[in-house]
């Protein structure tokens, strides 16, 4: 069930930031499908999931960070690195797996899935606030 929750949780954010959202929140947003997509393929096999350390997905998540930090240093706006520093926190995860190979699976890969829930709530509250920005500053701009 969180999977399919969380996939068209991000489905309606990352359309509503393709429409509505500014620039960074579109950067965001694709980083954030892209991400989705790669994770999902690069997941080992169910048995063997979290029993080790999975590389592909860290792969992914350190080209996730990167991309988000890309767009949080250069944004005017500070959601970004929020962003940002979740998705650290996501790697932390990796390697807490790699000081400890015994860490229990199942809290490793909490740790590695329970930060995307709240980077999709922030893009959308981001959006959301660029969205009202746009319209107070047309409203309050000079004839």
């Amino acid at each position: 069930m969180a999977p399919v929750l969380f996939r068209t949780l991000l489905a309606f954010v990352a359309l509503y930031a393709f429409l509505r959202g500014s620039d960074d929140a579109r950067k965001i947003a694709v980083i954030c499908v892209l991400g989705t997509v790669l994770t999902h393929l690069a997941w080992s096999p169910l048995p063997e999931r979290f029993a080790g350390l999975e590389a592909g997905v860290l792969l992914v998540d350190l080209l996730v960070f990167a991309g988000f930090l890309w767009v949080a240093l250069r944004s005017d706006r500070f959601w970004p690195l929020w962003i940002a520093g979740l998705q650290l926190t996501t790697i932390l995860g990796h390697v807490l797996k790699i000081i400890n190979v015994d860490l229990f699976s199942r809290a490793y890969g909490a740790a590695l899935m329970f930060w995307s829930y709240p980077i999709v709530v922030i893009l959308a509250v981001g959006t959301w606030r660029g969205v009202r920005r746009a319209r107070y500053a047309r409203r309050a701009a000079p004839i």
